[in-house]
């Protein structure tokens, strides 16, 4: 698996790098060689953050993580995106086709003064791919986003899931 790393208004040092890359290590018994892992570090507020995301065969894996030590943080990513892979590992195998999801282009490598950053509206595209409901879901759940915007399979129409407060889903359909 192919690591990138990044880091946002700061320097990281090898020691650093060197212990993801042997935590992270454990990922390739998951993916393929094709597989691309970006890890961000970043010191919003004092705390020092990960975020790791995989993708791998049009699937995406994501973690953000804040802790005293980018040691910690790495560690509970790397818990995270354990969970979230053996969570979805048989929903994937079972019902959902290889070309099921969409790859989320995002920007990761992106530099910005604090200041622009506060006034600025942060723009994703994304390509469209119809897919079920089932689907979004899982797509969104992988994410690990509140909501998620898909193009429905059935009716071509753009459509949105999201995650209730009180748990479950819903679905917003254009009229």
């Amino acid at each position: 698996m192919k690591m990138n790393f990044t880091a946002r208004q700061m320097k990281v040092y090898d020691q650093v790098k060197e212990t993801a890359e042997k935590k992270l290590a454990k990922f390739d018994k998951f993916f393929d060689d094709a597989a691309e892992m970006d890890i961000t570090f970043s010191l919003p507020n004092g705390q020092e953050m990960v975020e790791i995301t995989i993708r791998s065969q049009g699937m995406v894996f994501r973690a953000e993580e804040a802790a005293d030590t980018f040691a910690t943080a790495i560690d509970s990513a790397t818990e995270a995106l354990e969970r979230q892979i053996r969570k979805n590992k048989t929903r994937l195998q079972k019902k959902i086709k290889a070309d099921a999801f969409t790859i989320i282009d995002e920007d990761l490598n992106e530099n910005y003064d604090e200041e622009e950053y506060v006034q600025s509206v942060r723009t994703k595209t994304f390509p469209f791919k119809p897919m079920n409901v089932e689907e979004a879901i899982l797509q969104m759940n992988m994410l690990g986003h509140d909501f998620f915007v898909f193009k429905d399979a059935d009716t071509l129409e753009t459509c949105v899931v999201y995650k209730r407060k009180r748990g479950g889903y819903g679905l917003i359909i254009p009229e």
